[in-house]
């Protein structure tokens, strides 16, 4: 395979659910920490392992892995009982938790942050976002108001009581005044997380020295992605975003890792393309050949469970993520649900108002008018999940993959062909 190098990012080149917990899984077997730096519980990633299916949501994938160092790095934001519920799903199934790692800096998601983001979705009414509900952005809402609780503050009970209690002041202000809900007193969410504190705190420490150390140790580092680049706060289709930054500048800001640091970026997209919730879809297919994708490709929200719209590949987008996050490589997932289909399409370039357009445009207002050009080649029919080599593929698989790496501009180090483990091309 392509040297990587020591420390590499791998990333979600589209909106999320790109397979990126199967690449992880794939590129973890070489790697001695694997770090998750941005988002928090409303991410998920599945991996395969024989006859095994893991869901995974914050926890890294390299878990699966007993003797990889795994951390949660100071970007992200933890709910701690369900971050102990995913633990003790892993443990019941045989899986170690002694080498998973929290940052102290990690920003802690309340109670109230969840209730916070279920009553202003509801308060949007048609107007929503399609938020998980997962108490993601009032998190970072008082993260980037500087009233946020950290991990560490949750170490000292008297400290953890003290932020409690002024954020309450200002929080419940906005549940009973703005939302006509009823207020959270301190001592009954003290006593909902005090257990998950304790059993989280032997894994709380300063991860980004634990990274430094590994990066001086010569250990080859993995940065694992959650959600995807048009995701991104600043760089998305926005205000269809999630509230961190999953883009490569953000893996540096969200670990504590300096740029200069990074070897390569790896971006995962699917052969064709998706999105989950609301928002702007230039490729979509709402007729009978995206629901065969979306059956074919069982493409259902692993947090959520809601069915993902789909569409063919989108090479504007596909560049867009190359320039954002400086990709080196493709990793490119899903081939195999392209077989059968007679002919497959390729989203070029856009026309709007009747001008080529063939970069992304940041804009809303424009994003919604944009009519796809595409580009028609020959599919094949064969079962290509056996593959083991390039050569194996069909030729029409083939010239499909080579001229993905023409438009977009990068390699295609990995082509997945199956869930499995065992079920990738190395190229």
């Amino acid at each position: 395979m392509t040297d990587l190098g020591q420390t590499k990012i791998l990333l979600g080149a589209q909106w999320g659910d790109e397979g990126k917990g199967r690449v992880t899984d794939m590129l973890a077997a070489t790697a001695g920490v694997i770090a998750r730096s941005s988002g928090g519980m409303n991410a998920g990633h599945t991996v395969i392992v024989g006859d095994e299916q893991f869901e995974l949501h914050l926890i890294p994938s390299g878990i699966l892995h007993s003797e990889k160092k795994n951390i949660i790095a100071n970007g992200t934001v933890v709910h701690p009982p369900s971050l102990v519920g995913e633990m003790e799903g892993l443990e019941a199934r045989g899986l170690s938790m002694n080498n998973l790692f929290i940052s102290d800096a990690a920003h802690v998601v309340m109670p109230y942050h969840l209730l916070l983001d279920r009553l202003e979705e509801e308060r949007k009414g048609d107007q929503k976002i399609g938020t998980t509900k997962k108490g993601i952005g009032p998190a970072y809402t008082d993260k980037a108001a500087r009233r946020g609780i950290r991990m560490g503050d949750l170490l000292d009970l008297e400290e953890f009581r003290t932020k409690l209690a002024r954020n309450l002041a200002y929080t419940n202000l906005l549940l009973t005044e703005i939302y006509k809900s009823k207020p959270l007193t301190v001592e009954s969410i003290v006593a909902e997380y005090q257990p998950f504190i304790e059993r989280l705190r032997p894994h709380i420490t300063d991860t980004a020295v634990m990274l430094e150390k590994a990066r001086k140790a010569g250990e080859e580092i993995l940065f694992e992605g959650a959600q995807g680049t048009l995701l991104d706060l600043d760089h998305g289709t926005y205000p269809f975003v999630t509230s961190s930054n999953p883009t490569a500048g953000g893996v540096c800001t969200g670990s504590g890792i300096g740029p200069t640091c990074i070897d390569s970026v790896l971006g995962v997209t699917k052969a064709y393309l998706t999105r989950v919730g609301a928002g702007p879809f230039p490729t979509e297919l709402d007729d009978d050949l995206g629901s065969r994708l979306q059956q074919q490709g069982g493409e259902f929200g692993v947090t959520t469970g809601r069915p993902r719209r789909c569409g063919w590949f989108d090479v504007p987008i596909a560049k867009f993520a190359a320039r954002i996050n400086g990709l080196t490589h493709l990793a490119l997932t899903k081939l195999d649900v392209l077989s059968g289909f007679e002919s497959i399409s390729i989203c070029t370039h856009y026309l709007l108002d009747g001008e080529t357009i063939e970069e992304l445009p940041t804009s809303a207002r424009l994003l919604d008018k944009l009519e796809p050009v595409y580009e028609e080649m020959p599919g094949w029919t064969e079962d290509i999940s056996s593959a083991r080599t390039f050569e194996e593929l069909p030729t029409t698989a083939q010239n499909y993959v080579q001229r993905l790496e023409e438009l977009c501009g990068v390699p295609v180090a990995i082509i997945c062909i199956g869930p499995g483990r065992e079920q990738a091309i190395v190229r």
